[in-house]
């Protein structure tokens, strides 16, 4: 498997743990399995190579490993910022174990960052989730500590220049373990732009965010000569399908913001509706207002907010954060985003959500060559070369799937490689000693649903 290692605990035993943690919660032990598969597949999303490796591990799964390490990672991703299902449970009935589960994440959380080739947003991912997990039990906080090394991957030390990465883990505060305070290292301005524009596609995304940073980066200095300055919004509506790249603008743009001087901090914090939404009137307002301490100094990202629209429980949500808002003008940016014309009627609903939110941008679903680009970027950075047959058979996957709001976009892109990357596997199975070039080159039928019908099946069949 990609990334396992035998001075570091890997999935299976952390999930065993876990198990036996619930087990003695009195939780259902199925239940909590798949939980914390779910919980390391959404940490471990964007790892290339991360879906063999985690069902090798997890165990059985029905159909493709692919589609169900994504399946997984889409029910786990409130996780990122927020307590899984069943350590919620634990934390509202005053549980003595509920301390123990957290930490038990903990563990599924750092083999996670050892599934496949890890990378930045993986262990991005995987601090802010021990984060929110650990915020959820009283007394509880975290210290990120860089202890675990990961050689090979997109993590490398190289003020240091020893050639190894490092994945940084979570480990409980305590009095031996003080909490992390200090902000991450502000990029430069002109590389988060550059790596803005290096993005596929998104002309008018780029356009307007080159824009936005003109215009803040103008009124700081008017401000600094003491010119007068009108009043300009700085939170952003992002409209869009899903896959068209509004979380990783997202990003750049918390680190934008930053790099101008206009956020402390520069972290960006990820949440839906379950994130802001309580059980009952009152709660909700405790919620909203809990997670927004969290964004202080930083973005908050309300994925598919419109789903706040049309009760009343959503209302003292958008109320709450209308209020928040206000109170944080200087050292809090919000990000809503969603499909366009639910958006529009949601950022229409509330007049304090209209005043706040002038700037739309929209994300144009990506064409046919950008996502071809897109293919080709992705089994690149995985030392994968498709060849031209291979494009070709792409285009005839692209040109025959339905381009509906279900349509993925980028996702569609990368679900083809995992998939290509298994079946270029199973192709090789027989081979006792593959040459570079075999290990390294997809070929048209890695692309195909099923194998070449000569070729046997994994159970023994005939395809």
């Amino acid at each position: 498997m990609t990334g396992s290692r035998t001075d570091t605990p890997g999935l299976g035993a952390a999930l065993a743990a876990l198990v036996e943690v619930g087990r003695r919660a009195g939780l259902e032990e199925d239940s909590v399995h798949a939980e914390g598969a779910a919980f390391a597949a959404t940490l471990a999303e964007s790892a290339t190579g991360a879906p063999a490796d985690w069902a090798a591990l997890v165990g059985p799964v029905e159909g493709s490993a692919a589609r169900a390490f994504f399946d997984a990672a889409a029910r786990g991703r409130r996780w990122r910022t927020a307590p899984t299902h069943q350590l919620d449970g634990l934390v509202r009935l005053d549980s003595s174990h509920a301390g123990a589960y957290a930490d038990a994440l903990l563990g599924v959380a750092t083999a996670a960052c050892l599934l496949g080739t890890p990378t930045e947003r993986v262990v991005d991912n995987a601090t802010r989730a021990c984060g929110a997990q650990l915020a959820a039990v009283p007394g509880r906080s975290l210290s990120y500590l860089p202890t675990v090394p990961a050689r090979g991957t997109a993590l490398e030390d190289r003020d240091e220049g020893t050639g190894a990465g490092t994945v940084a883990v979570a480990t409980p505060a305590g009095p031996d373990h003080p909490p992390a305070t200090s902000a991450p290292p502000t990029r430069p301005l002109a590389e988060l732009l550059a790596e803005l524009d290096a993005l596929v596609g998104l002309a008018v995304v780029k356009r307007e965010v080159h824009q936005q940073a003109a215009v803040l980066r103008m009124e700081k200095l008017r401000a600094a000569h003491g010119l007068r300055t009108p009043a300009i919004s700085r939170h952003l509506v992002f409209t869009g399908n899903p896959g068209t790249g509004k979380t990783t603008v997202a990003r750049l743009v918390c680190g934008i913001y930053a790099a101008l001087g206009l956020l402390a901090k520069g972290h960006l914090v990820e949440v839906d509706r379950s994130e802001l939404v309580g059980q009952y009137l009152g709660e909700t307002a405790v919620k909203t207002s809990k997670v927004v301490a969290g964004a202080i100094d930083g973005v908050l990202f309300v994925d598919e907010a419109y789903a706040l629209a049309g009760d009343q429980y959503g209302r003292e949500a958008v109320d709450t954060l209308v209020k928040e808002m206000e109170d944080h003008r200087e050292d809090l940016v919000v990000i809503v985003a969603g499909y366009p014309e639910p958006m529009e009627t949601f950022v229409d609903s509330n007049p304090g959500l209209a005043s706040r939110f002038r700037t739309t941008i929209e994300f144009a679903d990506y064409t046919d060559a950008e996502l071809e680009t897109i293919f080709v970027r992705l089994a690149e950075a995985a030392d994968f070369s498709p060849t031209s047959p291979c494009l070709t058979r792409f285009r005839e996957l692209l040109a025959a799937t339905p381009r509906g709001q279900g349509f993925g976009n980028g996702r569609f892109a990368r679900n083809v490689l995992e998939g290509a990357i298994g079946r270029h596997a199973w192709r090789l199975r027989d081979v006792e000693s593959p040459s570079a070039e075999d290990l390294r080159l997809l070929l048209p039928r890695d692309l195909e649903d099923r194998p070449d019908p000569d070729e046997p099946t994994p159970e023994g069949g005939v395809a």
